[in-house]
């Protein structure tokens, strides 16, 4: 049995990427986020972002939502990151090197991060590590072999994320991370994995300082859940200097960082939860960066002379699940007139402004593996009908789709596709939920139809298919299970020969796209709008900023 399949959902609680704090008025916002601390109001030397929501963890073994990204990135490192090069579409940005490599290990590009230099086993099956010596944590702590152990340890036996992350890494059991030497680690594993190397890259799994959470843990919380949460104990690039949740996180840049300090000193990340306010703020120069923002006001700010603002493709996936254990899209021919009469280009122009591409795949389509050629359903209402007839469903039916009320196209996507289906007999009752709960309505799978935006982090075809189509994945959400899906990603993850892998990749995409347990909506760009003398920015596939990138 493949290690993908051993992660048993129940553990894992991934959090919605896009899942947003519920707004408020403007006029509320506005003398909070001005008010910055003269202790930070240095010219030139200080970041404000104003941002959805602050982080609401800082253990990213239990939390994947926004303002989480980037406080993450910020406090920590792993042990190795993809080589930058140059955006083909956005000459001042640069963007992760994920393509397939055939000469470099493992097929990656990677540059050493906390690693200094590692070495993939030929069987596929061992992954050593050489540290960086010298490293510190902003404890002053330094890395040793036994961070990076009791790191993995830590993911073993708190679950939740991590079991996700150590079955789909191969690991069986703890002993599975082993200390070779002060400065070396190894991971080993019993069958070829693929992902001993690309697993490292991943935001979510950085190195801790083991000996500031020993001691802070003690033994009543031996995996020191509760100081983690609260505090940075990482080798990153910036330390915590405050977290007022629902207001404002402040980090402050490590001159002892090995990677060099970085350009700005001090980071205000500032909570604001109304994309119109963010916008207000970028356009009157009271923040540097404006996130998450809706399609007219991106297209409104190409105007501003001191704004820059660039789009680009990203990893971003928007779909409808169309839950498979609820009639009548339990019928695969229903599930397959949904997306026909879906439609996509209308929603592109009008909701996305031109600011997406069609979700013609099942992951997404700037990585390693994709295939589009699969993707049949051309808005078309009379094969949608045809389609509903075969099913027995020929005078339609009445259905729910619950959507995001802090998501901003959700509302005008659902609005469009309830007309549509009216044509062809279908009555859609539309569920507003608010932000906050609307995670849990997601993983109850109670929803017949329900809106889902997510982005497998690691660039890899085994990785995201397993993600959302493998039976037993708790990210499942449609509840899709086809016994041949799941041989082919099992056999998937059990070779690191590439070419293998793409072909079974390939088979596993041809049948999904095929059975549809989604409602195939669009690949949002990311969107970068800052000050126009702000430099450095960098794409990441986590679809987050690291704050080290930038300077002026």
């Amino acid at each position: 049995m493949s290690s993908f399949r051993d992660f048993l959902g129940p553990k894992l609680n991934r959090r919605n990427m896009l899942q947003v704090a519920s707004a408020s008025a403007a006029a509320a916002v506005m003398p909070r986020i001005l008010n910055i601390p003269s202790a930070y109001a240095q010219a030139g030397s200080t970041l404000v972002i104003a941002a959805p929501a602050t982080p609401q963890s800082l253990d990213c073994n239990f939390d994947v939502s926004l303002g989480t990204f980037e406080a993450i990135a910020a406090l920590y490192d792993g042990l190795l990151g993809f080589e930058k090069i140059p955006d083909a579409q956005a000459p001042d940005a640069r963007r992760e090197d994920i393509a397939f490599h055939g000469d470099k290990p493992g097929g990656v590009n990677m540059v050493g991060k906390l690693a200094e230099s590692w070495e993939l086993d030929p069987s596929g099956k061992r992954a050593v590590f050489k540290l960086r010596q010298g490293v510190m944590s902003n404890w002053g702590n330094e890395l040793t072999a036994e961070d990076v152990r009791w790191t993995w340890n830590r993911a073993f036996e708190l679950g939740a994320l991590g079991a996700f992350y150590t079955a789909v890494t191969g690991l069986k059991k703890p002993d599975d991370v082993k200390v070779e030497d002060k400065y070396v680690v190894s991971f080993n594993v019993e069958e070829p994995n693929p992902l001993l190397l690309k697993i490292h890259t991943n935001l979510y799994t950085p190195v801790y300082d083991s000996v500031k959470c020993k001691a802070e843990g003690g033994t009543d919380d031996p995996w020191a859940r509760k100081f983690i949460e609260n505090n940075s104990a990482g080798f990153g690039p910036y330390q915590l200097q405050q977290l007022v949740r629902g207001q404002q996180a402040v980090f402050q840049a490590r001159a002892d960082y090995y990677g060099g300090k970085p350009a700005i000193d001090t980071v205000v990340f500032k909570e604001v939860p109304t994309s119109a306010s963010r916008v207000q703020l970028l356009q009157g120069g009271a923040v540097d960066i404006a996130q998450y923002l809706q399609p007219l006001e991106i297209i409104s700010l190409k105007n501003v002379p001191s704004v820059a603002v660039e789009t680009v493709p990203a990893s971003f996936m928007i779909w409808i699940e169309l839950n498979a254990k609820i009639a009548p899209f339990d019928n695969v021919d229903v599930r397959r007139a949904m997306n026909f009469a879906f439609p996509q280009q209308e929603v592109i122009k009008a909701v996305y402004q031109d600011l997406a591409s069609p979700l013609n795949g099942c992951m997404p389509n700037i990585y390693p593996g994709f295939s589009g050629e699969f993707y049949s359903y051309e808005h078309n209402l009379d094969k949608a009908k045809e389609l509903l007839d075969k099913a027995g469903m020929g005078s339609g039916f009445k259905s729910t789709l619950a959507y995001n009320a802090g998501d901003p196209v959700q509302e005008p996507i659902a609005i469009i596709y309830q007309s549509a289906l009216k044509k062809i007999g279908v009555e859609l009752e539309l569920k507003k939920v608010p932000a906050g709960s609307f995670y849990n309505f997601v993983t109850d799978r109670k929803q017949p139809m329900i809106f889902y935006v997510d982005s497998p982090w690691c660039p890899d075809p085994g990785y995201s298919l397993t993600l959302y189509f493998d039976s037993k994945s708790y990210v499942n959400y449609s509840n899709y299970a086809n016994a041949e899906v799941d041989k082919l990603l099992a056999e998937m993850a059990a070779t690191a020969d590439e070419n293998v892998r793409l072909a079974k990749a390939k088979e596993a995409q041809k049948i999904i796209m095929d059975e549809a347990p989604w409602t195939f909506v669009t690949y949002p760009n990311y969107t970068m709008a800052r000050k126009a003398d702000l430099k450095g920015w960098t794409y990441y596939t986590s679809n987050n900023i690291r704050f080290q990138d930038f300077s002026r």
